[in-house]
């Protein structure tokens, strides 16, 4: 019996993906690694004024930074009352000024085959460094953490998901 894991999505089976794995034995995230050559765009090649305005528009909670998917190619699997959990790598906002847009990225056990997207974990990254930043295939990008969630006595949702990415926002 399956309890929790990853497979190659679909449009990715013939592409060499790699499915996640943990760096060491005691380490909590599965790495995972970027499917295609990618750029993230730096939000100060438009130039300062408009990084200035991107940066000001995301504090004041508007729309200006427009982050980045990055595909990785995988999807999840796990039971019900659980989740996996994005994080970006520690190293990326250090080394390289890449942010996950999100914060922590939240992959819902019902997310997994949907129709819209097959369940494909994609990470989104905004760049704050000065120059672009090139993400090559195979490349780790972040990782994931596979965690229990708990419900609240008065809980009675019954929705059932109809889309991808994003698609439980209302």
């Amino acid at each position: 019996m399956r309890t929790r894991g990853f497979e190659v999505v679909s449009h990715f089976l013939d592409q060499d993906i790699s499915l996640p794995k943990r760096a060491t034995n005691h380490a909590a995230g599965y790495d995972f690694e970027a499917a295609q050559d990618i750029v993230i765009p730096s939000i100060w090649q438009e130039g300062v004024i408009t990084g200035l305005k991107a940066l000001k528009a995301a504090k004041d909670g508007g729309k200006f930074l427009k982050p980045v998917l990055v595909p990785t190619g995988i999807k999840a699997y796990m039971g019900q009352e659980e989740f996996l959990q994005l994080a970006n790598r520690s190293s990326n906002p250090l080394k390289r000024f890449l942010v996950l847009t999100n914060g922590v990225g939240v992959i819902d056990s019902d997310y997994y085959n949907n129709a819209d997207n097959e369940g494909h974990i994609m990470f989104q990254f905004t760049n704050f460094g000065l120059t672009d930043v090139i993400i090559k295939k195979g490349e780790r990008i972040g990782q994931g953490i596979f965690l229990p969630f708990l419900k609240s006595d008065q809980d009675s949702t019954s929705a059932v998901r109809t889309g991808g990415f994003g698609s439980s926002n209302k």
